[in-house]
């Protein structure tokens, strides 16, 4: 995608979400599959709510949860693969900042300045932990019965 649509920050962002939409659908089509046959839809049905009613007052509310979840824990993914794009020189360009164009710039003089190295990778791996953690405390959060 990212050869297709050029280099840099924004075809970098928009290769990485186009790659992560089919987890998105197949994620909501389970859900929504799920919640479906759940009692209270049945019932809803039963006493004649009509199909509009059902999607937005039942089915729509309950799978928001799970696709929120699953966005905070992609996040870090996205933020580790659009790094490690920059990287390899086809994501964000100089002069615009990016912790992989960082790393990438520091790798050459590695030995001489660690910190060249040190304080982008630090700054990745910190800030995808601090996403993963958010994600596990929005999905202890959402869905008590998780825990």
């Amino acid at each position: 995608m990212v050869s297709i649509l050029g280099t840099g920050l924004r075809s970098a962002v928009i290769a990485v979400g186009i790659a992560s939409l089919p987890g998105y659908a197949r994620l909501a089509r389970a859900s929504a599959l799920s919640v479906r046959e759940q009692e209270y839809v049945v019932a809803a049905r039963t006493v004649g709510a009509g199909h509009t009613r059902i999607l937005f007052r039942h089915i729509l509310v309950n799978v928001a949860d799970p696709l929120i979840v699953f966005a905070t824990l992609n996040l870090g993914g996205a933020i580790l693969v659009t790094a490690a794009l920059s990287f390899l020189g086809i994501g964000t360009q100089l002069p615009t900042p990016d912790w992989g164009t960082m790393l990438s710039e520091g790798y050459t003089h590695m030995f001489q300045a660690r910190s060249e190295v040190t304080f982008p990778g630090l700054a990745i791996v910190l800030t995808v932990l601090g996403i993963n953690l958010l994600g596990d405390g929005l999905a202890g959060a959402l869905n008590p019965r998780l825990d």
